[in-house]
Order: C-alpha cells, then structure tokens, then sequence
C-alpha cells in the first residue's frame, strides 16, 4: 500500500495513493488506509489510484479517485461526459460484461453471509438493452442564480448538488437527448424556482411527463408547458401535491400502455405507477420466472407484491387460477382492470400491507401450490413469516435488494425446509450498482 501524502489523518480533502482489493455493493472501489477501510469513487479492483479523500465516518473513509496509476484490464472508457459527476451511472468505467460478473459476487456473497446459505445452481446472468432502457425515474430540477440556469437531471454523487446534464445515454433516447429542451423550458417559466422535479414513464406509446410544481402556476406558464407539449409530443401532466393530484394538462386523454407479446398480454398503467424500468429485461425476467414456477394447467399460484399483473397476468395464461395482493389500492384497481381488459376470469386480486398481520384476509385462508413474490427493497420477511407454507412445493422470489433476498433465503431453508435450488443475477440497470436477481425454493 502506498503512503498518505496528507499530513493530517483526519483532514478532509487529503490526497493519497491507494491499492484497491474490491468492490463494494455500491460500485465503489475498496482499499486500506493505514488499517481503515476507504471507499473510493470510479476506481476498480485490481487498481491503484490517486484518492481525495471527500467524507470520514469512524469505521471507514470515503474517496473520490483524481488519477489512475495503474489501471484494471476491465477499465473501459466511460460513453457519458457526465461520468464522474453524475450519479446515475457510477460503473460506466467497467466493461459490461465484468459488471454482470461483479453484480452475481455480490449476490453470492449476501446468500452466504447474511443467509448462510448455497444454491445448487448459479443461474447464467439474465441481460437486457445495456443503453437507452430506462423508461421510468425522476429528473431532479434546481435552478441556480449563479449559474443563471435551470439544471435537470440526476444527482451528483453529492447528493446536494443536480447534475447539469446535456444528454443520458441510460433514460429512452426519446427523453434523454432532449433534457436541455427541458432546461430552456423551465427557465422560461415564472415558476422556474418551484418546480421540484420531473417524474418520467413510457410504454409502448407517448412518453408522459409529470411536472412536480410546488404553488399553483399562472396562466401563462400552464400555456408554455401546454405548447411544449403539443410541440414535443409528450404527455404532460401536473402534480400540485400528493400521488393522487396528478392532472392532464395536455393531452386531456393519454393512454398508457405496455405489451407482454409472448402471453398476449396488456398492461396499463398511471403516470406514478411503479414499472419495471427496463422492458426488455422485464419480458425475460417473466420468461425466466414462470419457466422456473413451472405452473401445471390444474395448480393455483399466488402472487405477492403483485402490482399492476406483470407476473399474475401471464400466469393467469397457464395456472388454472392466480391470486395476487398487492400493498397500493391503486395497483390493485389498474391489476383488477388489466384482468379485464386482457380477458382473464381466472385472476383475483387483493389490496393488503403485506408488512403486517395478515390472519384475516380471505386469501390466506385458501390453498395454493406455488408462490411467486417480488417484494420491495426490504423483503418479505413478514407476510413469509406468516404464510402457511406447507403445502407450496416452490417459491420464486424476484429481488431487488440482495441484502434481503439473501435474508428471507436463509429463514426459508433453515425453518421451512426448503432447498435453495437456484439464483442469478438480472441486470435491470446496466451501469448501475443496482442488483436484481432471482432465486427459486423448493420441498
């Protein structure tokens, strides 16, 4: 390891050389410091690097990388001129390839250490549409005095700070060449220093637009967007307050929309309704997780955390019955709605917060025979707790958080005697540090 050229151990900003060993579930590399662990922006494993140090907390430090020394051979040039500053990318710098591989370590190390546990089988990565798959986020909107401008777009990694971004090759090229046009357009407005953010979503139609506008706008800007969106072709919608305010501001009528093709399938959605954010990644992921459900023609399945039917729809297509629940009455509603709309009679479809006491809900009283859940960053842990497991011979649980996965696994096999038969990783969000993966139970 190389030596500190700081002289102060506790001073912020110092500069050293740093030998990186790792990478840490955030994408950041990992090195020692005179016995202290340094987390360090844009280094790899494998490298040596020109550190600042930017953050100190009593168990490790935080770094941002101004020079490589010595480069790893997975090192790529980054495609973004905002890589560095901008946080909604941070492993751009890594061939893609080496990412997947990097995101399925972190998976088998969380089963391991959090789970105690072992698949039987690493499943091969699942990948998707690597640039221009991000159809659903929120652009952040700040306008700077001193920089006389309005910026849209993600995070720095200060988090204080948006980035002033020109392009993001990650968002829909539809959307994500023309954030300046979105600049120019706030900084038109009289309200400039009360629009919060830009909620986005596309399906296979019109991408829709919700402006987060904190006071009432006049008349004059509620024109402006109206034209911008006549001109542009966006769907613009407004959102004064809650989740339940959004407003079409034009068109009146915008109807959205996304296919599941192989299952015949429709789904419909709201502006703020939650999406897999990668369509090409989703229609795999569902291949991939009824495949591994295998549901036989006479079987009953359950569906947790269900949302709008991305799972349970298809699935109504080769079950003979599915239950989904789901904890936001309005998914539940657009759910209920897509089983119409797609011509299914075998799908129900119940609203409960599946975090608490579920031993009065009708649907924990009948029996399935397979279960698939695709819960929230914090697991399912709870309703898992509570559901009469004995007579479902397989589980698949989709996961975006692997810290969780790797937890619910380990009650699983260890106090409902299954087998973690198999899991792999799914790359939703290529250059992200984000991982979403995949596991399969069975008795």
């Amino acid at each position: 390891m190389k030596n500190a050229v700081g002289r102060s151990r506790t001073k912020i900003n110092r500069e050293f050389e740093l030998d990186i060993h790792g990478l840490a579930h955030d994408g950041r590399g990992v090195g020692r410091l005179e016995g202290k662990a340094v987390f360090v922006s844009g280094a790899l494993m494998g490298e040596t690097v020109r550190a600042k140090q930017t953050g100190r907390n009593r168990h490790f430090d935080e770094a941002v990388t101004l020079e490589v020394l010595k480069a790893s051979e997975d090192r790529v040039e980054p495609r973004c001129q905002h890589f560095g500053v901008c946080a909604g990318c941070v492993l751009q710098h890594l061939a893609e390839d080496k990412q997947i591989e990097a995101k399925q370590q972190v998976l088998i190390e969380n089963l391991a250490r959090i789970g105690h546990v072992e698949a039987e089988t690493i499943l091969p990565p699942m990948v998707g549409d690597a640039w221009g798959y991000r159809r659903k986020g929120r652009l952040s909107v700040r306008h700077v005095e001193k920089k006389g401008k309005t910026l849209v777009g993600f995070r720095e990694l200060d988090a204080r700070f948006v980035a002033d971004l020109s392009i993001c090759h990650t968002v829909i090229p539809a959307l994500g060449t023309r954030l300046p046009e979105l600049s120019a357009l706030i900084d038109s407005l009289d309200a400039k220093r009360t629009i919060a953010q830009i909620e986005f979503i596309a399906g296979d139609g019109p991408v829709a637009l919700i402006f987060r506008n904190l006071e009432a706008l006049n008349d004059t800007d509620t024109e402006k967007l109206k034209q911008f969106a006549i001109d542009s072709g966006f769907a613009v919608f407004l959102q004064p307050g809650g989740v339940n305010s959004v407003v079409a501001l034009w068109p009146l009528e915008t109807h959205l929309e996304f296919a599941i093709p192989k299952y015949d399938i429709r789904l419909a959605f709201k502006p703020l309704d939650f999406i897999q954010v990668n369509a090409a990644l989703n229609q795999k992921m569902i291949d991939q997780a009824i495949a591994m459900l295998d549901p036989q023609a006479g079987e009953r399945v359950l569906d947790l955390f269900c949302g709008l039917g991305n799972f349970t729809l298809p699935l109504a297509r080769t079950a003979a019955s599915v239950v989904g629940v789901e904890g936001e009455a309005g998914l539940v509603a657009r759910a209920r709605d897509n089983a119409v709309l797609n011509g299914l009679t075998n799908a129900e479809f119940y609203a409960a917060d599946l975090a608490k006491d579920l031993s009065g809900e009708p649907w924990m009283q009948q029996g399935f025979d397979k279960l698939l859940l695709d819960p929230p960053r914090a697991g399912a842990a709870e309703v898992l707790a509570q559901m009469p497991l004995k007579n479902i011979r397989r589980i698949v649980y989709v996961s975006c958080h692997p810290a969780s996965l790797a937890r619910d696994a380990g009650m699983l096999v260890r106090d409902h005697g299954y087998k973690l038969k198999a899991a792999g990783v799914m790359d939703m969000f290529p250059h992200t540090a984000h991982v979403e993966s995949i596991a399969v139970f069975e008795r």
